[in-house]
Parts: structure tokens; sequence; C-alpha cells
């Protein structure tokens, strides 16, 4: 479990990372992670709306910290039932975010044919799939 905890935190912190990176500006691979329709973008996220991101990112990257990694130091404490549903939610969030919402983004999207929906289909829900499993797995853990 320590394996997966920790690779599910370290993708959950460079995520973050680039969400601060386009929060200030950054401009890599911006053309590909914003949904698109009618080749426009479907919206334009603020710095503040992205740094919001980067700092849920980061606390999810915690939570499954705490829940897989750092478990003895955690379990007897009130954090314990915290961590262990904030784990299980994650897992939900990114399994809805996998499935998606039927037009523009996830699995069952409609809209195809965009960069962003290239991507999605093969990097962007897969990893949110993935993540979900990882994060259901790390939530049922040792309890």
């Amino acid at each position: 479990m320590l394996l997966v905890t920790l690779l599910v935190c370290a993708v959950l912190l460079l995520l973050s990372l680039l969400h601060i990176y386009w929060a200030l500006g950054g401009r890599w691979a911006m053309s590909a992670v914003l949904p698109e329709e009618g080749g426009a973008r479907a919206f334009t996220p603020s710095p503040a709306m992205t740094l919001g991101v980067a700092g849920l990112l980061l606390a999810a990257a915690v939570v499954v910290l705490l829940r897989g990694a750092l478990a003895d130091h955690v379990r007897d404490t009130m954090l314990w039932g915290v961590v262990t549903l904030g784990t299980w939610v994650l897992a939900g969030v990114f399994g809805m975010r996998a499935v998606g919402e039927f037009r523009r983004v996830g699995f069952f999207k409609r809209v195809r044919g965009t960069r962003f929906a290239t991507w999605d289909t093969w990097l962007y829900s897969p990893l949110c799939a993935a993540l979900s499993t990882a994060c259901a797995f790390i939530a049922k853990g040792s309890a």
C-alpha cells in the first residue's frame, strides 16, 4: 500500500505544481487542458480559480498521505475518520471525473475531435480512473 500511496501523492503533487505554473501565467500544454466546443474553449478559469484547484490537489495529496503512509501516526486520533472519509471522497470525485458530465469531459463525452477530447480520452480520464481506484484501495486499506 505504501508504494501506491506514494505514487498517488506524487501524481497529485505534480498536478498541483502544474496548476500553480498555469496560475502564474505559464502556457505549456494550455492548448490541450481545457474542454473546447465549436473551436473555442468552453471556459477560461481565472488565476485564482486555478490556484484553488492547485490547493485542492495539494490537500488531496496530504489526505492520501495521512491515510496510506502515515496511518500509524493518525489512527488513534480524531483525524483518522476524517482522512478515511476524505480518501473515499477522493475516490468518488476522481471516479466521477473519469465518467464525466456526458458532454465535453470524461469517457462518455459527446464532443470529440478536439485536442482536449483526444487527451481526455487517452490520458486525463484514464488517469482519473486510476486515481479513483488507487484512492479506494488506500481508503479500504488496513482498518
